[in-house]
C-alpha cells in the first residue's frame, strides 16, 4: 500500500476521531482528551521489562506503537498535540523523530524526560485522561471517565476507510506468512519451526505480532489456545492448525487455517467446514444480529458432523440439547481492529448497558447488531476434546454420538477456519480471502 493512499484517507479518519472526541468530552463534562501512550512495566524482583504494549486509545489517532512515555492531547477546535518522548539514551534504541503522512496533522513537541510532559498538558481537572495507572506522572493520573470511554469504545466498532486499509495491509502480511507456514508444515517442520517460518515471512517477531501464534500439529489442534510449540514433529504428522495474525500500524489481522497431511477423510471435513464458514461470512451484513450468525454456525457444523457420521441426531436437536457445543465450544468470532478482540462487543449503546449472550453460549465475544464499518472475525470450528466429550456422556447425551467415528477423528485434533470480514452497505468484504487471492 502506498503512503499516498494512506495520506489521502488519514485526514477524514482524523475528522471522525475529532468529532467522536468532542461528543465524548461533552458527555463527560470535560474540555480536553489526554491519552498517554503507556509505559514500560518491570518484572517483580528484577530489572527486566515486559514487552511494551501501546495504549489502544493512543494508537487510534496515529500509527505509533513503540513510543512509551508519549502523550496525545485533543482539544475540540484545536489541532491535536503529540508530546513525543525521545530520551537521550545510549542503552536502548531511541524512537526516531516523527515522520510520515500523518505528522502535518499534529502539533508535535519533543521531550527528553517523562516528567517534561506535564508542562505541555492541559489542566488535569478539565481533562479526561485515558490510560493505565502506571502511566501517571505528577499531576496527571488517568481518571478513565466512564461516559467518555463508553462513547469512544462503542463507536470504535465502526471503522473508517483509513482503518480498513490498515487492516487490509495487516491481512496481506498475515496471508503471506500463512503461506510460508503451510510450506513449512508440508516440508516436515516442527511446531516451533513452523512458527519461526511464519515470523520470518511476516517480518515480525513474536512481540510484534498481535497475539501469540497458535501452531498445532495433530491432537494439539484440540487445544483452543495451544502455544506450547514442540521442537520436534510428531510421528506420523496428520494435521496442522494455525491461528496467527499480523500487525500493521497498530491494526491487527486474525487468520486461522487447518490442513491435513493427506487427501483423506479429515481433509474432506476441512473442506466441508470451509464451505460452512463461507456461508457464515456471507451473513456479515447490515442489520444482522451477530448472535444469529453464532447460532447458525452451530447448525451448519452439526450438519457437517452428521454428514461425516459423528452425530446421530439432527442439527436442530444438537443445538437445542447442547451436543453441538461439545464439538464447537467457543464463539463464532469477535470484533477486530486496534485490538484482536476489539472492545465494546456487548455494548447496548454508546452510553453503556450490556447485550446478553444467547443462553448456553458463554464464550461468544460479540452480541451487537452489525452495521456498515464493523469488522468481525468468523471462525467456526470442530474439535475432538476428551474433557467435553466426557461431559456429554456424563449428561446422558452419549447416544447422540457415534463414538467409533469420534475415535477415528481424534488423532487429528480439530478444525478451525477464520477470516476477517467487513460489514458494508452491500455484500461483505472478506479481507482475508482477498489477501490470500493477492498472494496466490
Amino acid at each position: 500500500m502506498s503512503h499516498a493512499t494512506l495520506s489521502s484517507l488519514y485526514p477524514q479518519h482524523l475528522d471522525v476521531l475529532q468529532a467522536r472526541a468532542a461528543e465524548a468530552l461533552r458527555r463527560g463534562g470535560f474540555d480536553h482528551l489526554v491519552v498517554p501512550s503507556g509505559t514500560l512495566h518491570y518484572q517483580a524482583f528484577d530489572d527486566r521489562d515486559y514487552p511494551y504494549a501501546v495504549n489502544p486509545q493512543f494508537k487510534a489517532w496515529l500509527p505509533l506503537t513503540q513510543t512509551p512515555g508519549s502523550w496525545l492531547v485533543v482539544t475540540p477546535g484545536s489541532k491535536p498535540k503529540l508530546v513525543f518522548l525521545q530520551p537521550h539514551d545510549y542503552w536502548h534504541v531511541v524512537p526516531a523523530a516523527p515522520s510520515g503522512y500523518w505528522v502535518d496533522q499534529f502539533e508535535i513537541v519533543v521531550i527528553r524526560t517523562p516528567e517534561e510532559a506535564a508542562q505541555h498538558l492541559p489542566d488535569a481537572a478539565r481533562s479526561a485522561i485515558l490510560g493505565e495507572p502506571q502511566s501517571a506522572i505528577e499531576g496527571y493520573a488517568p481518571n478513565n471517565p466512564q461516559p467518555v470511554i463508553a462513547y469512544l469504545e462503542y463507536h470504535r466498532a465502526f471503522k473508517t476507510a483509513y482503518e480498513i486499509e490498515m487492516m487490509r495491509q495487516a491481512s496481506r502480511i498475515g496471508a503471506r506468512a500463512h503461506r510460508a507456514a503451510e510450506r513449512a508444515f508440508r516440508a516436515g517442520s516442527s511446531e516451533f519451526g513452523i512458527h519461526l517460518a511464519y515470523c520470518q515471512a511476516a517480518g515480525q517477531d513474536a512481540n510484534d505480532l498481535p497475539y501469540g501464534n497458535i501452531v498445532a500439529l495433530n491432537e494439539h489442534g484440540a487445544v483452543l489456545h495451544y502455544t506450547h510449540r514442540d521442537r520436534l514433529p510428531p510421528k506420523p504428522v496428520r494435521s496442522f492448525l494455525i491461528d496467527a495474525g499480523a500487525s500493521f500500524g497498530g491494526y491487527a489481522c486474525d487468520i486461522t487455517r487447518t490442513y491435513s497431511a493427506a487427501d483423506d477423510e479429515f481433509a474432506a471435513m476441512i473442506r466441508a467446514v470451509d464451505a460452512a464458514q463461507l456461508q457464515l461470512c456471507d451473513m456479515v451484513r447490515a442489520g444482522t444480529d451477530y448472535a444469529r450468525i453464532h447460532l447458525q454456525a452451530h447448525l451448519l457444523l452439526a450438519g457437517v458432523l452428521r454428514d461425516f457420521g459423528v452425530l446421530k441426531i439432527s442439527p436442530e436437536d444438537a443445538l437445542a440439547s447442547g451436543v453441538s457445543s461439545a464439538f464447537f465450544p467457543h464463539g463464532v468470532g469477535h470484533g477486530i481492529g486496534l485490538q484482536v478482540h476489539d472492545v465494546a462487543g456487548f455494548a447496548e449503546s454508546d452510553t453503556g448497558g450490556t447485550l446478553p449472550k444467547p443462553d448456553g453460549h458463554p464464550y461468544l465475544r460479540l452480541t451487537r447488531t452489525l452495521a456498515p464499518g464493523m469488522v468481525v472475525t468468523i471462525e467456526p470450528g470442530i474439535y475432538f476434546i476428551d474433557m467435553l466429550l466426557d461431559e456429554l456422556k456424563a449428561k446422558g447425551l452419549g447416544d447422540a454420538v457415534d463414538w467409533a467415528r469420534v475415535e477415528a477423528f481424534k488423532p487429528y485434533g480439530g478444525i478451525r477456519i477464520e477470516d476477517d470480514v467487513v460489514c458494508t452497505d452491500g455484500e461483505p468484504l472478506n479481507l482475508t480471502r482477498e489477501a490470500f487471492a493477492a498472494d496466490a
